[in-house]
Formats: structure tokens, sequence, C-alpha cells
């Protein structure tokens, strides 16, 4: 396994992470100042919506790493 393919693994992983933090919302995270400055700016929807949509553009690039 080459380092690219590890760092695509480790991506995916990563992108696992931030969809169970968007749909769980642990209190000891979604408590954290940086999210707690996103949901003033966006809401608490805009914040989910944001970390989904990075979620998925981690997973592409994680899966486009671990294929290449």
């Amino acid at each position: 396994m080459n380092g690219l393919a590890l760092l695509g693994l480790v991506l995916i992983l990563y992108a696992a992470a931030v969809v169970y933090i968007a749909i769980k919302k642990p209190a000891s995270i979604w408590d954290m100042a940086k999210i707690r400055l996103f949901r003033k700016i966006m809401g608490d929807r805009g914040t989910v919506v944001f970390f989904l949509i990075f979620a998925a553009a981690t997973l592409g690039v994680g899966i486009w790493l671990l294929v290449h």
C-alpha cells in the first residue's frame, strides 16, 4: 500500500467522523467555540448541511486517492 492509498483511507474515515458529528451532534463537540461560531452564523441546519457537504467532498477525494 502506498502513501496516497493510506491517505485515502484516512480521508474516508475522517468523512465518516464528520457525518457522525453532523447527525448525532455530541454535546462535547457541538459546544466547541468554532462550531458555536458556525451555528451563530449559519444556524443549526446550515451547520449540519455544511458538515455533510464537507464530508462528501472529503469522501470523494479519499475514494479518488484510494483507487488512483
